[in-house]
């Protein structure tokens, strides 16, 4: 049963962005702060990537856990409410990820992912994007 009506649960839902949100910033702030630049939702890639870094050939991608079903994680929780169509809708978000994943690295691309909750425990996701990063660029 959800608590509100289906208005406002629909203006509430078209609230939520799917470029630039809080975790997509904090990692572009953090490797533009280390001097690292880059591109923006590349539309010509598959998946157009949240980051891309061509002079790396690497795509980052900054998952929320709900949105693309974190497997494992306590804020990937399934909707009680219209439970086949949220389900059904996020299995098929998830398929779609793992076929953009697959069809960079086809491409030559490395892919890598930052969920949304590894950026709330702090900023070891982030050392070791720039760890990383920094292989990357020696090899």
């Amino acid at each position: 049963m959800d608590f509100v009506d289906q208005a406002t649960r629909s203006r509430m839902m078209a609230t939520i962005r799917s470029v630039n949100t809080r975790p997509e910033m904090i990692v572009r702030k953090f490797l533009h702060a280390h001097g690292y630049r880059f591109r923006l939702h590349q539309k010509k890639l598959p998946g157009k990537p949240d980051i891309v870094m061509p002079k790396f050939r690497t795509c980052i991608f900054v998952h929320g856990c709900f949105w693309h079903n974190h497997s494992g994680c306590r804020y990937a929780t399934m909707p009680k409410t219209r439970f086949e169509f949220w389900n059904e809708k996020l299995l098929r978000n998830v398929a779609r990820d793992n076929e953009n994943v697959k069809a960079l690295e086809l491409l030559g691309w490395r892919v890598l992912i930052i969920w949304e909750c590894q950026l709330k425990k702090g900023p070891d996701i982030l050392n070791q994007l720039l760890q990383q990063l920094c292989q990357k660029q020696e090899g």
